[in-house]
């Protein structure tokens, strides 16, 4: 088994607050986890500190048996490893096309001014993910919630990554999209792409994980099958709010 990504005994504190207690896990190449928990409980913290955007206080994180700990968040991206956020962020003002490009162009102010990326890379980064040809040319600020959401996923596939940490992509979302995104997220596993998710919407998750990640105020309360997880009475009291 390839560990894709390894967190050691990461700790973040915002001065006398501990956001990330001591955690560790691994991720396999290819494997899908799903990171639970109610809210507050850190996991968009654990998100920002795997891509650099904080510096835990101390513990590591190793990217297919390197250490990044110390890498910038585009160093990171650099070396296969990406997010969405659970409030998409495009470009508003660019479109569905030049929105891709951004993640193509190599990281430097001259590639971002002066630039070219292969336009037929842009075409099949978006058909893969399921817009038209016409959408291409369509404003990001025309988009649905829907179509926001794989925006995200193309432009994250843009960058190369392999590692992809997915911060609430349901939400927003109505039912058919939902089915889409969860159908476009097991055509990239099939693909060989490899899962962080973070969701509330536990139905639409527990098809899509290998298996469930709880923690509560950074700390993990249990790991394992998803099933096994919701069952257990630490994880029931605290996500759950039941004995």
């Amino acid at each position: 088994m390839t560990v894709a990504l390894e967190v050691r005994n990461l700790v973040k504190k915002f001065g006398g607050l501990v956001a990330t207690n001591d955690l560790s896990f691994d991720l396999a190449e290819g494997e899908s986890l799903g990171l639970i928990g109610p809210n507050g409980a850190g996991k968009t913290t654990v998100f920002s500190q795997v891509m650099g955007e904080l510096r835990q206080t101390s513990g590591t994180i190793k990217l297919f048996g390197t250490e990044i700990s110390g890498l910038s968040t585009a160093q990171r991206i650099a070396r296969g490893v990406s997010r969405t956020y659970q409030v998409p962020r495009p470009f508003a003002d660019l479109s569905v096309r030049e929105n891709i490009r951004v993640g193509l162009m190599p990281d430097s102010l001259r590639a971002m001014i002066f630039g070219a990326a292969d336009k037929n890379r842009e075409a099949e980064l978006a058909q893969s993910i399921g817009f038209s040809p016409a959408d291409l040319e369509r404003p990001a600020s025309e988009l649905s919630m829907g179509d926001l959401r794989k925006l995200e996923f193309a432009r994250t596939l843009a960058t190369g990554a392999k590692v992809l940490l997915l911060d609430e992509v349901f939400a927003g979302l109505t039912t058919g999209e939902i089915s889409q995104i969860a159908a476009l997220i097991q055509d990239l596993r099939a693909r060989g792409f490899t899962f962080l998710m973070v969701s509330h919407d536990l139905p639409a998750m527990e098809p899509l994980v290998d298996r469930a990640l709880a923690i509560e105020r950074g700390t993990l309360l249990a790991q394992g099958p998803f099933a096994e997880v919701l069952s257990d009475a630490a994880v029931r009291a605290s996500y759950l709010g039941v004995a």
